[in-house]
């Protein structure tokens, strides 16, 4: 299918920490047809995230944080996810290692790229780069936790990947981008790949 895409007008919502935009766009139709639509946009940036993994203690490092949209919708409000963060420009493996080390305390010893993901390619134009990495399990290089002029207030969680997989499963892990980390992990373990 060519990507005909004309975007029509651009309206301004809200511009704060991210922009929210009002979008009138025309488009083909499968059918060879157009059609004029208009979609509301959030753009806030793209982000990395990074699962850490210890292979010998098949332990993983997660995080547990505040996130007010859960709770708006009627879910808990402190969420267990991968760390991960904006790219704020850098590269996506830098920008990784750096979340890796302000939100958990440990710096990846390794890391593999998994995949690119949109996080909701209905309305916002986030794409997260998802990294495995690899840690040794008492070798924090800090105290993780997040940075406070942020208003991150992380809790840093040590468990095994059975029981994060079982969490998945039971839905106490509901976080997208950890859910499919999750899931390439066990895939790239059960295929015999290395971490």
């Amino acid at each position: 299918m060519t990507d005909r895409v004309t975007i029509l007008s651009t309206t301004p919502l809200a511009h704060g920490w991210g922009k929210l935009d009002r979008y009138e766009v025309d488009h083909a139709r499968r059918d060879g047809t157009r059609q004029t639509v208009q979609r509301e946009v959030y753009d806030h940036g793209s982000a990395a995230a990074v699962l850490l993994y210890a292979p010998a203690t098949h332990t993983l490092i997660l995080t547990r944080q505040f996130r007010l949209p859960a709770h708006l919708n009627g879910d808990p409000a402190w969420l267990i996810e991968a760390p991960a963060g904006l790219t704020d420009g850098e590269d996506i493996e830098i920008a990784a290692r750096r979340e890796a080390v302000e939100e958990t305390g440990y710096e990846p010893e390794s890391m593999i790229f998994l995949f690119d993901a949109y996080m909701s390619p209905g309305s916002l134009t986030e794409k997260c780069a998802c990294f495995l990495g690899r840690y040794t399990p008492g070798r924090q290089v800090s105290a993780g936790g997040g940075l406070t002029e942020e208003g991150e207030d992380i809790e840093v969680l040590e468990l095994g990947l059975d029981e994060a997989l079982a969490m998945v499963g039971s839905g106490m892990i509901s976080d997208a981008k950890t859910i499919m980390m999750l899931q390439a992990l066990a895939l790239r373990l059960a295929a015999g790949d290395g971490v």
